[in-house]
């Protein structure tokens, strides 16, 4: 789990795309395609395969890739063709933004690949998250990943070759780190956590153009005393930087203030904050063992962009999709669906 515990699952669905984008489906950028992932129309009576169009934003300010096949675009797409031209509206809110794709533990080199040459074409840089450590979320909503070490630096290569000398910007295991703090990982797992984690940011980084970001949970869960030495042993100095706030709903000046005192234990580094659902905050009711998973009345944060005004947070990203579940809770369907009832809750409550 990511928030408390849970962040969302890396589906199928960013393989699937990835084999579009590489068969050349919505190369162009014009967001045409021959199929998809399957989309719920408004009335939630079936499912349709909808195109679905998506401009860039500027790259000055976000240069990150907008995918134009994205659960979003078709959402609107969807609304849409359904006459639901308010929703559709909401929905382009998510639509317009560049999103984290999180690569599948099936196909890794062919998803990096066709998420890189396909933001590469458009001029912008990719966004990706790498979810696949051995024993990942401590068997909870999101569990699962690599079957072993072995397994994981072989998936974490193919990650690495299919970015090739593209632009990315990667943020590394969400959970991974602070399941070892916080002991939901059993102690015989901590030491092959470590080397992996380590040994992924140095794969990584022998890419030419690519940053690593290491998770390093948010402002509610543990605090940076707790934190500085795991992000040491886990290789932070050889990492661009950490990120925060990953699926998580801390605002961005609480976010801003927990980095900047981690940042001040490991010489300085600069961070990356998720902003795509803490517009309204945390939630403070119901069970605050669930406070995490699909609360009620959230918004979308500040769009994404690396003009954040402060030279310690390199950027705003939406690295947890909006729109797609924490897990089975509160009515949702499992970690990393598309849900867009829940969607459409986000938009409306953003100001």
């Amino acid at each position: 789990m990511y928030g408390s515990y849970t962040g969302p699952r890396a589906g199928a669905a960013a393989a699937a795309v990835a084999v579009l984008l590489l068969a050349g489906c919505s190369s162009s950028g014009d967001g045409s395609s021959d199929g998809g992932a399957k989309v719920g129309g408004a009335k939630g009576g079936g499912e349709k395969d909808a195109p679905a169009a998506a401009g860039q934003q500027p790259e000055g300010t976000a240069p990150f890739w907008v995918n134009p096949e994205g659960n979003a675009a078709r959402q609107v797409a969807a609304y849409a063709e359904d006459g639901e031209k308010e929703n559709a509206e909401l929905i382009r809110k998510i639509a317009e933004q560049p999103v984290g794709e999180w690569i599948s533990p099936d196909g890794p080199q062919e998803a990096a690949q066709g998420f890189t040459e396909a933001a590469e074409k458009a001029g912008r840089e990719a966004l990706l998250v790498l979810y696949n450590i051995p024993h990942r979320d401590c068997g909870q909503f999101s569990k699962g990943g690599a079957a072993d070490g072995d397994a994981y630096r072989t998936w974490v290569d193919g990650v690495a070759q299919g970015i090739g000398d593209r632009r990315a910007t990667v943020v590394l295991e969400p959970d991974a780190l602070l399941h070892l703090v916080d002991g939901c990982t059993p102690q015989k797992f901590h030491e092959e956590r470590y080397d992996l984690l380590k040994g992924a940011v140095e794969r990584l980084k022998q890419q030419p153009n690519t940053a690593v970001y290491m998770d390093a949970g948010n402002a509610g869960w543990q605090s940076p005393d707790a934190l500085f030495e795991p992000l040491r042993r886990a290789g932070i100095a050889a990492a661009d930087g950490f990120a925060v706030n990953v699926s998580n709903y801390r605002t961005t000046a609480d976010s801003t203030d927990f980095g900047k005192r981690l940042s001040a234990k490991v010489g300085g580094k600069p961070f990356v904050i998720d902003t795509s659902r803490n517009g309204n905050g945390p939630y403070d009711g119901g069970d605050p063992a669930e406070s995490w998973c699909n609360p009620p009345g959230r918004a979308l944060g500040e769009p994404p962009t690396t003009e954040t005004g402060d030279e310690l947070v390199d950027a705003y990203l939406w690295i947890k999709r909006p729109g797609e579940s924490d897990g089975e809770c509160k009515g949702g369907p499992k970690a990393g669906d598309w849900w867009p009832e829940y969607a459409l809750g986000l938009a409306r409550a953003t100001k």
